[in-house]
Parts: C-alpha cells; structure tokens; sequence
C-alpha cells in the first residue's frame, strides 16, 4: 500500500511540474532567450521531484548534502559568468554538464571551475560548442520545451516501470535527444530495465547509462 501511495503521490507531482512547465513557457514576462528559458526552467521544474527522491531513496543524509552543495557550487560558477546555458544531474558527487554553449570561451572557463568545485569524484562533461548559425542549419536538434517534454516522458515511464525503484536513479535529456542515465540499480536485472525502458521511451535517440549496480 505505501508503494502505491508513493507511486500515487509522485504521479501528482508530475502532473504539476507539467502544468507549471506550460504557464512559464507561456508566460509573457519571462524575457529570456529560448534556450536560457529552456535551461533554467528544466532544472526549475526537476527540482521537487528531486528533492523529494532524495528524501527516500537509499542514501545517506550526509552523501546527499555533499550532491546538493556541489550543485549550488556549479549554480554559482554559472552565476559567476552569467550563463545558464548548462544543465545538471548529480549523484553521489558524480556530477553530469549537458548543454549547448555559443561560446568557446565561456564553455572553457566554465569547465575549468567546475573540475575545480570541492567534494566532485567525477565528471561526466557532454556539454558543446555550437554557434547559433550551426545550430539553425541542425534539424535534429530540439527546442528547450521539447527537452523538457521529453524528460517529463522518460521520468513517467520509469515511475511505471515494475522492478525499477525509480528514486535511485536520475535522467537527463539533451537537446540531441540524448538521455543520461544514472544512479543505483540493486540488481544487473533492474539496471538492465531501466536501460530498456529509457532506450524504449518515444522520441530517444541514444542512452548513455552511467548507472551502476549496487545491492
């Protein structure tokens, strides 16, 4: 029963996170650029889905503080150089950088920073380099909504997904399609699902699996 009503109470959630997803992308009053809006709006969105995973899920108070002190590290670097064109996925100080920067300078110096951000084990960089003239001639590139419609799918299908306890895991998507898996499955059988169940998810184009097995 209290699978359920977890199941039941998170699956509220998500409809929430939708609805609050279509006002502020609708919202005259956010003046910013699609793919600033898009960034800052998927890590808005996730963040109460997270902070309520991490509540539950097999972990330690203490290893759960480290992860959430190196992401408002990362957020300050961002901050610092006045860009949100990053998004972040973390566990267990195993930090993941997507995104698309206009830049190379500012793709380098906020690189630099952040392999420099206290308490980081690893750092998985897919961030690139693409001018807004390149990324206007790639039709296999997705809007930021699209992004976050997409991980809105992906995170539904692993909350209903049997076998997969889906508050150890963590998903993030990329404007290529790209969906990043990480976390902790208890057996190979359930990483191998989760795998599957990402990779089957309409509109994924590769999975790139940084999960691992712990029982």
């Amino acid at each position: 029963m209290m699978g359920l009503r977890n199941r039941s109470s998170k699956g509220i959630l998500m409809r929430l996170q939708k609805a609050t997803a279509a006002a502020l992308l609708a919202a005259p009053a956010l003046v910013l650029s699609p793919s600033m809006a898009g960034a800052q709006l998927g890590d808005i969105l996730k963040a109460p889905k997270t902070l309520i995973d991490r509540a539950i899920e097999a972990r330690s108070a203490a290893d759960i503080a480290k992860d959430n002190r190196i992401v408002i590290d990362v957020n300050s670097i961002m901050a610092e150089l006045v860009t949100i064109k990053a998004s972040t996925e973390i566990y267990e100080q195993k930090l993941l950088i997507t995104g698309i920067f206009a830049d190379q300078e500012t793709h380098d110096k906020f690189r630099e920073q952040v392999q420099q951000v206290r308490g980081l084990k690893e750092l998985h960089w897919h961030a690139v380099v693409m001018s807004d003239e390149e990324r206007k001639k790639r039709a296999d590139i997705l809007a930021w909504d699209d992004v976050l419609v997409l991980e809105t799918k992906v995170d539904v299908e692993m909350v209903s997904t049997r076998g997969v306890a889906d508050v150890n895991f963590r998903t993030a998507t990329d404007p290529f399609g790209t969906v990043y898996l990480m976390g902790r499955a208890r057996s190979q059988v359930e990483l191998d699902k989760a795998v599957d169940t990402v990779a089957k998810t309409d509109s994924v184009k590769q999975v790139v699996n940084y999960a691992f097995v712990r029982p």
